[in-house]
């Protein structure tokens, strides 16, 4: 699979292209979708399924380091919220200048204070899933390509090993596509 074949599959889904579109108008600093909604949508495209089974939410990134505030941020997730209240789909929105203020909280461990969105994408815990598309410009961010995305192979990202909560996330995969690989 290359970045052609990549943009070809993430379009299938009609979800994805119209998230594309009336994001890219928002204005929203290095905003990206990212994670589930592409490379589930290559799972299910090479799987046969219809390219939205299978996709819990649709994630948004973008980057304000402005204004660290909750309000903030929520004031951005209902703007997003009024933009697609017309799409079948739960949206989840998140500004990665702070998500080093409550990732303790939820998931027990300590998280880095990021510089950009796309050091967000980095971290996701299962290495194929770092993918995501800057709503603004079209670019496809994929920092380790996407031969393993195809291939089904699910590894631990060496840029945020933590094991059991990849383990975790690796299983929740291949109960909807059993044909993914875990490779350790």
């Amino acid at each position: 699979m290359d970045a052609s074949d990549f943009r070809a599959a993430v379009a299938a889904n009609p979800l994805n292209t119209a998230l594309l579109d009336r994001l890219g108008t928002m204005g929203l600093a290095q905003c990206h979708l990212v994670a589930g909604c592409l490379f589930q949508t290559v799972w299910n495209r090479i799987s046969g399924n219809a390219p939205d089974w299978g996709i819990k939410d649709y994630d948004i990134f973008y980057f304000d380091d402005e204004d660290l505030s909750w309000d903030a941020e929520d004031q951005v997730i209902q703007r997003v919220n009024s933009v697609v209240r017309d799409l079948p789909i739960k949206v989840e929105v998140k500004n990665q200048a702070r998500v080093h203020l409550w990732y303790r909280d939820r998931f027990k461990s300590d998280y880095p204070q990021l510089t950009s969105t796309r050091a967000g994408i980095d971290l996701y815990l299962v290495r194929c899933t770092c993918v995501g598309i800057d709503v603004h410009t079209g670019d496809l961010y994929a920092p380790d390509g996407f031969h393993d995305l195809a291939a089904g192979i699910l590894k631990i990202n060496p840029r945020n090993p933590k094991p059991d909560l990849f383990q975790q996330k690796a299983e929740t995969y291949r109960q909807r596509w059993p044909w993914l690989k875990i490779s350790h």
